[in-house]
């Protein structure tokens, strides 16, 4: 009588498991390249949102800054070049000037520290247009900025123009005529010493100078932002801020 041959549990051959090892390394690369593009999707969105906030708080500072704009009839409330925007700011501690420029495709913001003397209003103002980009207060606000242009709105006019061209001219102060005799009007020595500080209710002796043939400030100013490749935003931006003239 024949006996059954015993055999043992047949195991895996070479075959199968390289087949074996090729699926896995197959499920193993598209599940990698899933999680990836989850990865790249995500750092993409989180870019765009830092973008988006950025500008968001750049025209936010935009806005507070033209919202506080004074006219100290010592230096322009409000001047355009083409390069560079200067405005005077009122501020609680006095007038601060400002000034937004774009250099080398960035634009930049640089602030002076409020001061109540003319003396130092002034020289803020001279040294606006000195800036080299490296001195204190200045930050850089916006990259990718291929170039920008302002226009400013006139009511008088009902009517948007260039920045850079002539506005509105705010009449000079006319003295009051003085006495037969060649004296003060009587009541000078009632009337409160001229000149006080900028953004200050006081008064000082030196008077300001005044600026003849100042030019008013507008009722509005437009901001145009046209960006460049791996600029914060694309295209064009468009920005309309009305002036509040206290």
């Amino acid at each position: 009588m024949t006996q059954p041959s015993r055999r043992g549990p047949r195991g895996f051959t070479l075959i199968e498991l390289l087949v074996a090892l090729s699926i896995m390394a197959v499920m193993a690369a598209m599940a990698w390249q899933g999680v990836d593009a989850v990865v790249r999707s995500r750092e993409i969105t989180q870019a765009h949102m830092e973008r988006l906030l950025r500008l968001q708080s750049v025209l936010a500072q935009w806005d507070t800054d033209l919202r506080e704009v004074q006219d100290s009839q010592v230096v322009p409330g409000l001047n355009f070049d083409g390069a560079t925007l200067r405005l005077t700011r009122r501020r609680p501690e006095g007038l601060q000037v400002v000034a937004w420029t774009l250099r080398g495709g960035t634009l930049w913001r640089w602030s002076a520290p409020a001061v109540t003397s003319t003396d130092a209003l002034q020289e803020h103002w001279m040294r606006s247009y000195q800036l080299l980009g490296n001195e204190a207060g200045t930050l850089a606000m916006l990259e990718g900025v291929a170039q920008w242009q302002l226009y400013t709105y006139h009511t008088s006019s009902s009517s948007w123009s260039n920045a850079q061209s002539s506005g509105d001219v705010a009449p000079a102060a006319t003295p009051a005529p003085p006495t037969e005799n060649g004296s003060p009007p009587a009541d000078a020595a009632a009337r409160p010493p001229q000149g006080g500080p900028p953004g200050a209710p006081g008064a000082v002796a030196a008077a300001p100078t005044v600026i003849v043939n100042q030019e008013v400030l507008p009722d509005g100013l437009r901001l145009m932002l046209r960006f460049g490749e791996g600029g914060t935003a694309t295209g064009t931006l468009q920005r309309d801020q009305r002036l509040i003239h206290p």
